[in-house]
């Protein structure tokens, strides 16, 4: 299902798809932001209320995972969208903080 896709290549997708509907002007960091964090906190509202145990098994629930598939979906597009804004390499950005980590945080 994922083969030959790319986070370039989903990006550049979501590039093309906010340009034909002419979203541009209101693809600002700001506003981009903002969604991100409503996408995410969507995420977070699926989990609100379940004991640990439970959220640990809420991909054995169609329904519910389908709900968890469409929100991370969600909160990529729109990093990958306000990464664009920004000209961020997210994959670069993410590989620089995996090294400061593990500078910081020795293993044991």
């Amino acid at each position: 299902m994922t083969e030959g896709l790319d986070v370039a290549a989903l990006q550049s997708r979501l590039v093309e798809f906010a340009r034909v509907r002419q979203w541009g002007p209101f693809h600002t960091p700001k506003n981009l932001a903002v969604a991100l964090s409503v996408e995410a906190s969507e995420l977070v509202e699926i989990f609100q209320w379940l004991t640990p145990e439970q959220s640990a098994r809420v991909m054995e629930d169609e329904d519910s995972a389908h709900r968890v598939r469409d929100e991370v979906a969600d909160v990529l597009a729109y990093l990958l969208q306000f990464c664009d804004v920004l000209g961020v390499d997210v994959l670069a950005a993410l590989a620089e903080k995996i090294d400061r980590n593990e500078s910081r945080f020795p293993a044991p």
